[in-house]
């Protein structure tokens, strides 16, 4: 699949939806309060992020789009906090309105000796008064206009309620905008007329009455809430499954992941409505965009927390990698979560990098002999637009997918990972290995990374060089001739 990511930085979207303030307390536990059988937690640091709907405005500001969000806050210090938050951030916040008798919805989590102790919740689930309702529609005529498309992030905090929904859904209607809602509760009648839902499999299940548990009962929970929500369009998200999309009169299409391991889903509703909702409104086709999310969902499951994708993850992970290479490719954060099992099982690592431009036999020797100072060897390699830079026009000769593919048959050669102009440190601090070689016609100092592999630790190793052959040398015979 390919795609245009600088669209994405002429889109505005309005996300409408429950903001938070997550707060996290880091400290230590060295004692037991004498007052009580509780630990005392001696506080290092404190952090706050955006948090509920937040994390939409997060996602779409990583891919890079503009922001407007429609909202309510308390008047309180978490107000400030977070306007402060999204102004930094560059989010329009004309539609954040404040309510007198609410607070700021603040999650505060305890975090101690790298374990979660507790979480306070600050908030209130009553609905906002009918006052602050006109003042959020009035602000939605006003502001939907100059969008492309509107999110709608309900948590449960009394913003989301049906009339509002029934209003943003007409504004958006007469200005011939979609509407996209990740839906909270039993009855999704709340979110009819909405262009487009997106529940998760265990909310699908609940709300429709029928236990998800295979493509039949998939099928009929998705007919079921289709035909008794009023709503256009159903995408069913179902983790490492895949997602199903339902429209009336057609039969479901199903989407299925690629598989990969699963570290944390924090957050990755929040990634599917507003990675869609931006490929939507940059205009991708449904099923283009649909593609797009459950990709950016299988990114940031793979990452621990609630987590984003940006467009060089986004993109590398879109790569058409060839099957037959699948199991050896890795992006840079399936390698780095690799790479820690690894020498977590006391396993020798071994890198190398390079363009590998026309693979020839010095490069054959030099995995060879690599692959003997350790257990696994994995090769970085220069995408296209790197070794362009390194190499000059018309390099390179093969293309990063072939590459990929010439390297994964090798079988010296591990595993194989992509990096871009600059980002060679970031694979080297990600994968740390433990011996990183190169030919010996680089001096030890002339390495780049070196510096960082010694720092931890690592080894550099110097390959004799036996063949005086290059990529270039070779495309310069074959012009010459």
């Amino acid at each position: 699949m390919q795609i245009d990511t600088s669209r994405f930085d002429h889109c505005r979207l309005l996300v409408v939806g429950d903001l938070m303030i997550d707060e996290y307390v880091w400290g230590e536990v060295e004692r037991i309060s004498p007052e009580a059988p509780v630990q005392v937690v001696s506080v290092k640091n404190e952090e706050y992020t955006l948090g509920g709907s937040g994390n939409v405005v997060n996602n779409l500001l990583a891919l890079g789009a503009k922001v407007s969000v429609l909202g309510v806050t308390g008047t309180d210090r978490g107000r400030t906090l977070l306007l402060n938050k999204l102004n930094d951030l560059g989010v329009d916040t004309r539609g954040v309105i404040q309510e007198s008798s609410r607070p700021t919805t603040k999650k505060t989590r305890i975090i101690a000796n790298h374990q979660q102790m507790l979480r306070i919740d600050r908030e209130t689930k009553k609905e906002v008064s009918f006052s602050t309702f006109r003042s959020l529609t009035a602000l939605a005529e006003k502001i939907i206009p100059g969008v492309d498309l509107i999110l709608i992030s309900d948590y449960g905090k009394g913003l989301i309620t049906r009339t509002l929904v029934a209003d943003l859904v007409s504004i958006a209607k007469n200005n011939n905008k979609m509407t996209i809602a990740d839906p909270k509760g039993l009855d999704f009648s709340k979110y009819s007329g909405v262009s487009l839902l997106t529940p998760n499999s265990k909310e699908a299940s609940l709300a429709s009455g029928i236990e998800i548990s295979d493509e039949k009962s998939i099928a009929t929970a998705g007919n079921i809430l289709i035909k008794k929500s009023g709503i256009d369009k159903l995408l069913i998200t179902c983790g490492k499954d895949g997602m199903v999309l339902f429209e009336p009169g057609c039969k479901p299409f199903r989407i299925s992941t690629r598989a990969r391991e699963v570290y944390d889903v924090s957050g990755a509703g929040d990634t599917v409505m507003a990675v869609l909702g931006l490929g939507l409104a940059a205009g991708l086709p449904l099923k283009e965009a649909i593609t797009l999310s459950n990709t950016a969902a299988g990114i940031v499951v793979g990452k621990v927390g609630t987590a984003t994708v940006n467009k060089r993850e986004l993109l590398q992970a879109l790569k058409q990698i060839p099957e037959d290479s699948a199991s050896k490719y890795k992006s840079l954060n399936e390698i780095s979560q690799l790479c820690r099992k690894l020498q977590k099982d006391r396993k020798r690592i071994v890198m190398t990098n390079g363009c590998f431009d026309l693979l020839h036999v010095g490069h054959i020797r030099l995995f060879s002999a690599s692959k003997q100072l350790g257990d696994v060897m994995i090769v970085a390699i220069d995408d296209d637009d790197s070794v362009k830079l390194l190499k000059g026009a018309g390099r390179p000769v093969i293309g990063i997918t072939e590459r990929i593919r010439i390297l994964s048959a090798l079988d010296s050669v591990d595993y194989v990972v992509v990096f871009a102009t600059n980002e060679l440190d970031n694979v080297i601090g990600a994968i740390r290995p433990d011996v990183l070689t190169k030919g010996s016609d680089y001096e030890s100092a002339d390495i780049f990374g070196h510096e960082i592999v010694e720092g931890y630790g690592g080894r550099i190793e110097r390959i004799p060089i036996t063949e005086k052959i290059s990529a270039t040398q070779i495309i310069n015979s074959i012009k010459n001739k």
